[in-house]
Formats: structure tokens, C-alpha cells, sequence
């Protein structure tokens, strides 16, 4: 597509604001990128000042903090936000699952407050109730104490806002204290690091809606080439880096027929031109503010990747 190779310069930010922001200048300022791939909400925050400064496209995969919508025009969203996955599941939750009284634990940082904002908001309107929400640090590996206090609110079921590997202690860590109910959480359950926990075996959660058996080419190439490779299924967030990069890819090819540079502002003018991309899942809109509008998916971990129960458009 593009007559060449594409090359990618990598940088970590140790899912660190701080740790962010210098990778983010050192692509910016010396390797002179025009396209840059983020994740993680508090990082993503941090490094859209550099974005709009340098006028610099950043694009977020993996954040889904609803704030990630209002950081300028360099800073996309392939994955659709937090507030439309809380919007998707609850309703699925209190009316088809009845499960009405929610406790949830949440990080401590823009992504945690952020979810902890929309469910306190959604749940009174579709009658159901936030008993309690609980807090932890980033940092934070030992929840048995957080567990009692879950055991005491005697909920229907729990919401973890968290990723990594704290998510992984806290189902296990649950499980371990003598919680039974359903557990559920948005994208992020989606790794086979939790997809295969026996412990979490019947949680719920959200994804943006992908049809992994769709015979459209470029879903049924990037499937096929992808478990050719790596010999299992991908994810969802795989999904997205993917997508964020065949973005930068369509939108190249654009503009290189056109006979103009590929700069942040000349990528940023071309997606505004674009009215639809071929992604994976099909057709993919981008709204005014950079976000995709796509319908969302409620899923079960069932040890074999998720299964899904409905989508929501």
C-alpha cells in the first residue's frame, strides 16, 4: 500500500504520565515522527500537550477514559470510549441479568475516576444502585482488606476498573476471600491473561464489536495472517493497533497521491476528508472530536477467548 517499508520507533512509558511525556518529546523532537501510537488514559492525557504543541497525530488504542475525546484534534481514539462501555453493559446487567446493587473497584487515576463518574451517573437512571466504590493505587498488589469490604456491601455484582496485572490479584484475590458473585470490567478483560484465569471463568465485559469469522477482506486477512503467526486468536486491543496503523497506512496513501508531505497536519486534514475507513470489524467512522463511533459487544469469559451475548449499537 505504501511502496515501501514502514518503519516504527519505539519508546516506554511504563504506563507512567512522566515516563510518557519524554518518549513522546525524544519522537516528537529527534526521530521527527508525524504518527504517534499511545495507550493508557493518564499517559495518553500527558502526552496530548506534545501532540497539539508539535502538531503530531497521537492515537489511542488501549485508554478508554471518557476525557480522552476532549484532547485536540491531533489526538484520536480507535477504541471506543469508557463511558459508551459502561453505557453498554449496565443496562445488559440490571434488566437482563438482574443484578442491581454494584460495588466497584477502581484504580486511582484518570481511567478508575473516570468510570467511577459514569456509573454513579448511569446506574440510578436504569434502577440500579452504586453501594459502594472502592478505590486503590496504582501500585497496589494486596486487596484481601478491600475484599472484606466488598464482602460487607453484600452486592449483585462487582465492577473492576483496573488493568494489568493488579486486575489479574483482585479477581484472584476475590475469588481466594469468598466472593462469589459475578465480576465484570470493560476492554481490558479482555487479554488472555484473564480470558484463561479459571477465576474469572463467568465475568462479564465490553468490547468494541468484532466479527472474527466475517469473510470481509481485511478482517479475514489480519485473523488469518495473525493466528498463522502466533497460532492462537487475537484481541480486541491487537485489533485496534492494527486498525491504528492501516489508519495511518489509508490516509498515507491519500496523500501521497496527492503529492503532499505526510505531516501531522496533512494526516489530520486527509482523516477529516475521509468520511469511512475499511477496519477490521467493516466500516469505521471517526466523529469531529477524533473518536470512532462503533457499536459495542458484551461478552463472558468462558476460557476459550469470550463468547458473546449481544450487541449493543
Amino acid at each position: 500500500m505504501l511502496g515501501g517499508k514502514l518503519s516504527i520507533k519505539y519508546e516506554d512509558s511504563q504506563a507512567l504520565p512522566q515516563q510518557g511525556v519524554i518518549g513522546m518529546n525524544k519522537l516528537v523532537n529527534v526521530e521527527k515522527v508525524p504518527y504517534v501510537l499511545s495507550a493508557f488514559t493518564g499517559v495518553s492525557k500527558a502526552i496530548s500537550g506534545v501532540a497539539t504543541r508539535s502538531k503530531t497525530v497521537a492515537v489511542n488504542g488501549g485508554g478508554v477514559g471518557p476525557d480522552l475525546a476532549e484532547l485536540g484534534e491531533f489526538f484520536w481514539n480507535v477504541i471506543p470510549l469508557a463511558n459508551f462501555e459502561v453505557k453498554a453493559i449496565l443496562p445488559y446487567m440490571v434488566k437482563e441479568k438482574n443484578l442491581k446493587k454494584f460495588v466497584l473497584v477502581y484504580v486511582d487515576d484518570p481511567l478508575g475516576q473516570s468510570i467511577q463518574k459514569e456509573m454513579a451517573s448511569e446506574l440510578p437512571k436504569i434502577g440500579g444502585q452504586l453501594v459502594e466504590s472502592l478505590s486503590v493505587p496504582a501500585t497496589a498488589q494486596q486487596f484481601s482488606g478491600i475484599a472484606a469490604r466488598v464482602r460487607a456491601a453484600n452486592p449483585d455484582a462487582i465492577y473492576i476498573a483496573s488493568y494489568g496485572s493488579q486486575q489479574l490479584q483482585i479477581i484472584k484475590q476475590f475469588r481466594d476471600n469468598g466472593i462469589k458473585q459475578p465480576l465484570a470490567s470493560y476492554t481490558a478483560f479482555s487479554v488472555p491473561e484473564v480470558n484463561t484465569l479459571p477465576e474469572a471463568m463467568g465475568a462479564y465485559y465490553t468490547t468494541q464489536m468484532i466479527d472474527w469469522n466475517s469473510q470481509d477482506p481485511v478482517t479475514k486477512r489480519f485473523v488469518d495472517d495473525y493466528k498463522k503467526k502466533y497460532n492462537k486468536m487475537p484481541t480486541a486491543y491487537i485489533a485496534n493497533y492494527y486498525n491504528a496503523v492501516r489508519v495511518f497506512a489509508l490516509l498515507t496513501r491519500e496523500l501521497r497521491k496527492k503529492g503532499k508531505p505526510i505531516t501531522g497536519e496533512n494526516l489530520l486534514q486527509q482523516r477529516k476528508e475521509t468520511r469511512t475507513f475499511d477496519l477490521i470489524g467493516g466500516n469505521v467512522t471517526f466523529a469531529e472530536n477524533g473518536t470512532v463511533i462503533a457499536p459495542m459487544q458484551i461478552n463472558e469469559i468462558d476460557g476459550k477467548g469470550g463468547k458473546t451475548l449481544a450487541v449493543v449499537q
